[in-house]
């Protein structure tokens, strides 16, 4: 479903370039998580943006599905980004004025989906995450983790084949990381989508149906 080929990422020049991703290839599959764990300055942000469409590698290929992102013009992956590629960010990325159900509707009012419609896909994503009762509360009224059960709910309320999280737990004591770890494992099965979560704690890797290791840039087998 997604799929990287030889992709690097080199930031800077001169002496002291950084080298955020190096020859990376991997391949993830309909109802797959994969972790990538990697201390901070790893290159795990560089890498999720890349396979998101969000940066373009020096050189190498990232496909989603049939589609090769990286010979698509701007546009282009705009649109694969709005309809196939869910986003779960460390810092919530919720909007502060908007309600928990309106922050989940975003993505349904970019892709110009019927109100009754957003409607109905918003009260779904919001039981499934467990904040039915929270709807109408903005995101200063409730804790760390109903926050990022919003962004989970928000980035899953378009129906994506991919879902990037980047360090989704970093922000939650280790039990509300353990909960919020079980709850997209679920919903990745479930929805038969492709996940790529990054993470640097130790505590989430047996959530995983794979895990592998970024080091300077470099991918391996964890």
């Amino acid at each position: 479903m997604i799929r990287a080929e030889a992709v690097n990422r080199t930031f800077g020049s001169g002496a002291a370039p950084v080298h955020a991703c190096r020859d990376i290839s991997l391949a993830v599959e309909p109802g797959e998580l994969l972790v990538v764990r990697g201390p901070s300055g790893s290159g795990k942000t560089t890498l999720l943006n890349l396979l998101g469409g969000l940066d373009r590698p020096d050189s190498g290929q990232i496909w989603v599905g049939d589609q090769e992102l990286t010979g698509m013009r701007e546009a282009a992956i705009t649109a694969v980004r709005r309809d196939r590629i869910g986003y779960v960010f460390q810092t919530f990325g919720l909007i502060p004025i908007l309600s928990a159900a309106e922050n989940v509707e975003i993505p349904l009012r970019i892709k110009g989906t019927e109100p009754a419609e957003r409607e109905r896909r918003v009260a779904e994503m919001l039981e499934l995450v467990g904040l039915a009762d929270h709807a109408r509360q903005r995101p200063y009224e409730l804790s760390g983790g109903q926050q990022q059960r919003v962004g989970v709910a928000r980035a899953l309320v378009s129906e994506p084949d991919i879902l990037l999280a980047d360090e989704p737990t970093g922000q939650l004591d280790s039990r509300t990381a353990a909960v919020m770890m079980d709850l997209i494992a679920q919903l990745v099965r479930s929805r038969q989508i492709a996940a790529v979560v990054s993470t640097h704690d130790p505590l989430l890797m047996d959530r995983a149906d794979r895990v592998m290791q970024l080091h300077d840039g470099r991918l391996s087998p964890a």
